[in-house]
């Protein structure tokens, strides 16, 4: 006989599976159809493409890795690469864990749950967790993305044979979907300016570091755009802070002098 928590657990569970029919996770489904399209044309077997998607779990790292593949890199290269293209994903880790962590919850479940913490996933579920019971996030947040990894698997194994049929144009306009996408969310979501000042100065800033120093071009654009970022959020705390002590000031003066009349 199931008890009340069973069944609202399997309640968030499957609240959590039916966000596999929002905009973000058809968006994702439909990059990976373009970005299959680019593993079959690089040579990669259906089996390799199934099984990175399963295990890397991280489309920018996949796209690396085959690239690394294409240009005969070394493993310990490739590996280099993958690795610093996937540190982007543990300041999401970082903050969502504490969001989704129940009291009891074992730190191998969370572990496993930091696999599939990757930009959509991330998005969907900061963007609802507030209207989830806390002992039922993990549980949400679970639903959602094993759906999500085992439906995109399943679509990557399916118009694997099929997908080399596409134009061109058409494969890479499905594949430029994901960073529009993640663009455009991660503004939407970002809960400090900080975050938009590292946006835009990214966004500024990619191109040049692309012509300066394209092998390493991602790493020195997070790095310069980030301290700028919090750079000119310091300065622009800096400004606002004596201008709000000094209206709390003269809010503060005028409502003694008002006291004082009425006195």
């Amino acid at each position: 006989m199931t008890t009340a928590s069973e069944r609202a657990g399997a309640y968030w569970f499957l609240q959590g599976m039916r966000g596999i029919f929002s905009l973000p996770a058809l968006i994702l489904i439909t990059s990976f159809v373009g970005f299959t399209g680019f593993a079959s044309e690089a040579g990669l077997l259906l089996e390799h493409a199934v099984f990175m998607t399963g295990i890397v779990w991280a489309l920018p790292a996949m796209v690396l890795l085959i690239s690394s593949i294409l240009a005969n890199a070394s493993l310990p290269a490739a590996f280099l690469t993958v690795t610093l293209s996937s540190i982007r994903l543990l300041p999401m880790v970082a903050a969502l864990i504490p969001e989704i962590r129940g009291r009891k919850t074992s730190i191998w479940v969370l572990l496993f749950a930091s696999h599939f913490i990757a930009v959509t996933a991330w998005v969907f579920t900061m963007e609802r967790i507030r209207s989830v019971p806390v002992d039922q996030r993990l549980r949400f947040f679970l639903g959602f993305a094993l759906t999500l990894t085992t439906t995109v698997t399943a679509v990557v194994a399916a118009v694997f044979v099929f997908v080399e049929k596409l134009p061109p144009i058409v494969a890479g306009t499905l594949f430029f979907l994901t960073p529009i996408y993640f663009l455009t969310s991660i503004w939407a979501s970002a809960r400090d300016r900080i975050a938009h000042y590292a946006m835009i100065a990214g966004l500024l800033g990619a191109p040049l570091f692309h012509l300066i120093a394209p092998d390493f071009d991602i790493l020195y654009t997070g790095i310069v755009a980030g301290t700028l970022a919090f750079a000119f959020d310091r300065l622009v705390g800096r400004r606002r802070k004596p201008a709000a002590d000094a209206e709390e000031t003269g809010q503060g003066t005028g409502a003694a002098a008002d006291e004082g009349r009425d006195r």
